[in-house]
């Protein structure tokens, strides 16, 4: 009964990977065809090695568990972002980009066979524990992370809310690995927020791009607009590490009246064109996005198109070079294969892949420096003195003060990249009123 079902199961392993991966392996099925014997040779002695594994392997194996190791090599030879997941990985793939999980919230890669931070998730346990964009994984819970997949390291590194998980780090500039041990909490779904800043300037925050950012973003844009008469906008893509290309578009197009979004052209060279719609609003204001190193894939579409289309002006560092797009295969059992199907190009026909967006403005974010600790005795110092003068942000006068949160005006003293982003839409904005009166005159 138990060979019965073996060779039952083998019988579906092969059918399931002919009508699977011969079109992956040939391309079109007209090149299956014209190379169906070598294929069929290769088949041959992938049977012939499975059924030497069932009848005379030193333990009994399943079945099921050899085809899908298999499967995960075949996919695993092609890029970094390919690769095959169980029903139960497929599944909580899918929750990522519809509801909440559990875990320390980082989006992973495997580059130089490292698995990599391509960013932690703002807000996220990873993303105050210190984690950053850039940090090779080299252990978890003191296993090695060597010849793992992204899917298998996932699967390590989630779990039950409270409980902990400790990453090795390698990072560059510290001779030593890291540590971190993270508590796992349950991840926010909220990928869109806002505020004001000074001079009436608004700030977007997209943390990545999950299925409803487009109508999240739609949303903040009009309660910023009807709080203020807004003079500029920043919207921060720094840390965000993509998520699915039709809410890129979206995200886009909300900003942009005309022009191409992003093309896309698969193995079959065909172009697919993103083409942005004229908006019932004109959003006229001047922008500044922010990137980093670990803006990627969706992100890097939002900012290569604000760039192209001369609509935003791109400050930071460059960004992580994720110019490949992947597309979603349910299969019958209930697994998923993710699978790189094109590269895309910004709208003057670059790719970014490997080489990211350049931004226009280059600054590097300095951390502030921590402040030492107050030391006993007690001296009195400036602080201590009823009615001191706060540290003010530059150029902002008392009553401009007032309307801006602690929590904002102590972001700001701490983001010198925000703070360049602010001085120059108030540049901006007096110089247009200068052009202005220029052409009056």
């Amino acid at each position: 009964m138990l060979k019965t079902r073996r060779n039952h199961l083998f019988c579906e392993a092969i059918v399931f990977i002919c009508v699977i991966f011969l079109p992956l392996i040939g391309g079109t099925y007209r090149d299956v065809s014209a190379s169906t014997e070598e294929v069929y040779k290769n088949i041959e002695v992938f049977s012939e090695v499975l059924r030497k594994i069932e009848k005379s392997y030193v333990e009994e194996t399943d079945s099921k568990d050899l085809i899908n190791g298999a499967i995960k090599g075949l996919v695993g030879t092609l890029d970094p972002h390919s690769f095959f997941m169980s029903p139960e990985e497929y599944k909580e793939l899918m929750i990522e980009t519809k509801g909440s999980f559990t875990g320390v919230g980082i989006e992973l890669t495997i580059r130089d066979s490292v698995l990599t931070v391509v960013s932690p998730i703002e807000g996220t346990p990873a993303f105050k524990a210190g984690i950053k964009a850039g940090d090779q994984i080299i252990m978890i819970d003191g296993k090695s992370t060597k010849d793992s997949s992204i899917m298998e390291a996932v699967r390590f590194i989630r779990g039950p809310k409270g409980s902990k998980v400790k990453l090795s780090i390698r990072r560059e500039g510290l001779e030593k690995p890291v540590d971190f041990v993270i508590t796992r909490d349950v991840i926010p779904i909220k990928s869109v927020r806002s505020s004001v800043l000074p001079f009436d300037i608004g700030y977007i925050r997209i943390s990545n791009f999950q299925s409803d950012t487009g109508q999240e973003l739609s949303k903040e844009l009009e309660e910023l607009e009807k709080k203020k008469r807004l003079k500029g906008l920043i919207l921060d893509l720094r840390n965000n590490p993509g998520g699915l290309l039709s809410q890129a578009v979206e995200v886009a197009d909300e900003f942009l009246d005309s022009g191409l979004i992003v093309s896309i052209k698969g193995r079959d060279k065909k172009e697919e064109r993103s083409i942005a719609h004229k908006n019932k609003k004109s959003r006229r204001y001047p922008m500044v996005a922010l990137v980093n190193e670990g803006s990627a894939s969706a992100a890097e579409i939002v900012a290569g198109a604000l760039q192209d289309n001369k609509k935003a002006l791109i400050l930071g560092t460059a960004t992580f070079g994720k110019g490949s797009v992947q597309t979603l295969f349910p299969l019958s059992d209930g697994s998923g294969l993710r699978l790189t199907t094109a590269l895309y190009f910004t709208p003057s026909g670059r790719s970014i892949q490997a080489s990211g967006i350049e931004p226009d403005v280059k600054v590097a974010f300095i951390p502030p420096k921590e402040k030492p600790a107050e030391q006993e005795p007690h001296v009195l110092r400036e602080k201590d003195l009823e009615g001191h003068i706060n540290e003010r942000i530059p150029g902002l006068d008392k009553e401009e003060e007032k309307g801006i949160s602690p929590d904002v005006q102590e972001r700001i003293a701490n983001d010198n990249q925000l703070s360049r982003a602010i001085e120059i839409l108030q540049s901006w904005s007096i110089l247009s009123k200068i052009e202005d009166q220029q052409s009056q005159d």
